[in-house]
């Protein structure tokens, strides 16, 4: 099934974030702004990130379209068997090894249809090496006959200044 509101509610999404919110995103206390009719997905989004943390990556699979799309690292990924064969695991043993904060989230929805931003920061460990990563995250989700699922990710973090 396609969805081509799904790229036209991405692009409006992150054209409607201003610069200042990732500046903002530093010293802001946790801020949630999720919409009712967004509840259940952002839902989703936390038990995919529970099911990745706890190792769980066919719970966490389970949660994705079968043709989501994963953008990370400047790479894409175009299906969950994609996904699941490449950074599916690097992504479940960083989340076991990490602390992840939600510093503030914002979620929409718009019929079947929403999307969930969050900014946090991630502090754990990747090889031998101590890292903090102040990171972004978009996920939009579809709603068909078994609810929510997730149709596609984009991942960015860079470098959490030091305090």
């Amino acid at each position: 099934m396609s969805y081509p509101f799904l790229a036209a509610a991405a692009a409006m999404v992150l054209l409607s974030i201003s610069p200042a919110s990732a500046v903002a995103q530093e010293t802001a206390e946790a801020s949630v702004n999720v919409a009712s009719e967004a509840e259940a997905a952002a839902s989703v989004v936390d038990a995919f990130h529970a099911a990745l943390e706890s190792g769980e990556t066919d719970a966490a699979l389970a949660l994705m379209a079968d043709d989501v799309m994963v953008f990370e690292e400047g790479g894409a990924e175009r299906s969950r068997t994609e996904y699941a064969s490449h950074h599916l695991q690097a992504d479940a043993a960083y989340a076991a090894a990490s602390e992840s904060t939600v510093a503030r989230r914002v979620g929409r929805a718009s019929g079947d249809v929403a999307w969930i931003m969050s900014e946090g920061r991630t502090i754990g460990q990747a090889g031998n090496s101590a890292t903090a990563r102040l990171t972004v995250e978009t996920m939009v989700l579809a709603r068909g006959s078994d609810g929510w699922q997730i149709r596609h990710i984009h991942w960015s973090s860079r470098a959490a200044p030091e305090t």
